[in-house]
């Protein structure tokens, strides 16, 4: 068990949207559901709190109505290896009234932000060369979802 981990608070879809986590990455699965009982401030039987992990990661979720909305605040950070990954990741984060934002920011149809970002940008960022980077970071900055290729050659322009 990790001893920290990220926690969720969620209107009324923390269930659903653990479900939907889960199936985006591999070594992900719900590990627990508590409920609410008679009397709680939801219908018996609603999901309390969901523990579950994404890609090894352990998250705690809770339904606990809508006082606390998610914000740009916080983000979850994927690091993709592949232009393919990041194409799918984003796509299936933003369906269903997600919606992109700039430089690899979106937010999911449950208005978590999330960040898809190639591995290779941090090099590319940090390349000793200030002209270099300075170019990707150009390019990265006019892009919604992260393009690697765009990346590269923003890298190899003179």
């Amino acid at each position: 068990m990790q001893k920290i981990s990220t926690f969720l608070w969620f209107d009324t879809q923390a269930e659903e949207a653990a479900e939907f986590y889960v199936s985006l990455f591999d070594d992900s699965e719900i590990l627990t559901v508590s409920r609410y009982g008679e009397g709680a401030p939801m219908p018996a039987g609603t999901a309390l709190g969901v523990t579950f992990t994404l890609a090894g990661t352990e998250f705690q979720a809770m339904n606990a109505g809508p006082q606390f909305p998610f914000t740009e605040a916080i983000s979850l950070f994927i690091r993709a290896e592949t232009q393919p990954e990041i194409d799918e990741l984003w796509q299936k984060l933003i369906a269903d009234g997600g919606e992109p934002s700039r430089c690899g920011w979106l937010k999911d149809k449950y208005g978590l932000s999330w960040q898809v970002v190639p591995s290779i940008l941090g090099e590319l960022l940090s390349d000793p060369d200030p002209k270099r980077a300075g170019r990707v970071m150009q390019a990265m900055l006019g892009m919604a979802k992260i393009e690697i290729p765009g990346l590269l050659a923003a890298a190899e322009a003179e």
